[in-house]
């Protein structure tokens, strides 16, 4: 039984490490959104704008794949490991407004990668970053109820 505890808290604690990793990976993908959401016009041949925008999308799909390919999976692996049902069923609904809105974040990468055109950048940054709220709220309810809601069998 020792041996069992011993075995999940180095199995979930390394999901801890995960989230610590992609919520700093969050904190520089918000950095970046601000000091570029921050500018009050934006104009063709600005290379600082576009400097910054480079990093933003670079933060976004770093933070954006790492969700995905990592982090999700880990939090429903904890899920099912500590046989929580509910828990996995409200991360499938949380999953799905995820999911709405990684197409946002895929298409503002894809529009800014292919063009220099600046001129509709204000709005979509503002429609970027209601789609991060909402992520983010989403990210932080799913961490809540597949991983914090276990920590207490972890420890």
């Amino acid at each position: 039984m020792l041996e069992n505890c011993k075995s999940a808290r180095e199995r979930w604690g390394g999901v801890s490490e995960i989230i610590d990793r992609w919520l700093q990976t969050r904190q520089a993908l918000i950095v970046s959104f601000c000091n570029l959401s921050g500018k009050k016009a934006f104009a063709d041949g600005d290379h600082e704008s576009e400097e910054q925008l480079k990093e933003l999308c670079q933060n976004l799909v770093d933070y954006v794949s790492a969700g995905h390919f990592e982090v999700y999976e880990q939090l429903v692996l904890e899920g099912q490991a500590f046989g929580d049902q509910s828990g996995l069923e409200k991360s499938r609904e949380l999953y799905r407004e995820i999911d709405s809105t990684t197409d946002v974040a895929v298409d503002f990468n894809d529009k800014y990668l292919e063009t220099d055109d600046l001129s509709s950048l204000q709005a979509d940054l503002s429609q970027l970053g209601e789609a991060l709220e909402t992520r983010f709220e989403s990210e932080d309810r799913m961490i809540a109820v597949l991983h914090t809601a276990h920590k207490n069998q972890v420890a």
